[in-house]
């Protein structure tokens, strides 16, 4: 009686899926090694680019609201080194750009228009109108309306233990700057402090 032949080579592995299992794990673990080791060592992805700075309390109170209300689902906040990107939004992002960001915020989809660099591009009062009803300036538009932020306070106590959270990480806030984070915040409404972010992103880069 004639034996079946013996897996040999590469048919040993397509036919063994635990061996299978194993060298992919292996080979995606070596590759992301490889790749994202080596950014933890340099400057241009470790350090902030000149004129960078950490948020000011106004500013990471309105960074959390961004991140509460999804806005990062239909917004990017990363510019890509392509002609058509650059010339529509500008400079392509930075990786210095967001060193003090926790987490990053680049997001992946686009059904409005990218961030990175919407900073100083509209006036206040432009976002005011825009974020409480986003049809009042674009009728074409398919964002929804916030209007519920105008009178949504700040919580003010709450930002100081966020500021110390993140310095923990590595974002550079002073103590006076932690102490004055709720005097900072004070009487304000997450609308002021979502318009304080936006109008921040980007202005780093000339």
């Amino acid at each position: 009686m004639a034996h079946p032949p013996v897996a040999r080579g590469h048919e040993r592995i397509e036919t063994n899926n635990l061996l299978m299992i194993v060298l992919i794990l292996a080979a995606v673990a070596v590759g992301g090694i490889v790749e994202i080791v080596p950014l933890f060592f340099q400057a241009s992805t470790t350090q902030p680019v000149p004129g960078v700075r950490p948020y000011t309390a106004l500013q990471l109170a309105g960074r959390d609201v961004y991140q509460r209300e999804g806005c990062f689902y239909c917004h990017s906040q990363m510019i890509r080194r392509l002609q058509a990107e650059t010339l529509r939004y500008g400079h392509y992002s930075l990786a210095g750009e967001s060193v003090y960001d926790h987490p990053f915020l680049w997001g992946s989809e686009r059904q409005g228009p990218d961030l990175a660099r919407v900073g100083g591009k509209y006036s206040d009062e432009w976002h005011r109108i825009h974020l409480n009803n986003p049809r009042d300036l674009v009728p074409e538009s398919i964002m929804p309306a916030y209007p519920w932020l105008a009178h949504a306070p700040v919580d003010a106590a709450g930002m100081a233990p966020r500021m110390r959270a993140l310095r923990r990480v590595g974002v550079p806030y002073t103590d006076a700057e932690i102490g004055a984070a709720a005097a900072d915040v004070k009487d304000k409404t997450e609308l002021d402090a979502l318009i304080a972010y936006l109008q921040v992103l980007g202005t780093a880069v000339k």
